[in-house]
């Protein structure tokens, strides 16, 4: 089953979110040299790149809510 092109099945808290998400996503996998799929469908992409995306997007996430809680 393919995943929908914005953003698969999971339910965003922030639906206006979703561009920048989005770009993160994008970023993530050009610094990791990680080929998004055209198509939106994940299948192909190896467990190691796909770990590595959500990693570097959740260490990203954690940075920001750290400066922001920190007043930066």
């Amino acid at each position: 089953m393919a995943a929908t092109q914005g953003g698969g099945r999971n339910q965003l808290v922030v639906p206006q979110a979703r561009a920048a998400l989005q770009s993160m996503k994008m970023e993530a996998a050009q610094s990791l040299g990680v080929q998004i799929p055209a198509d939106g469908y994940y299948g192909n992409v190896t467990s190691r790149d796909a770990g590595s995306l959500g990693g570097y997007i959740t260490k990203k996430l954690v940075q920001m809510a750290e400066q922001q809680l920190s007043g930066r």
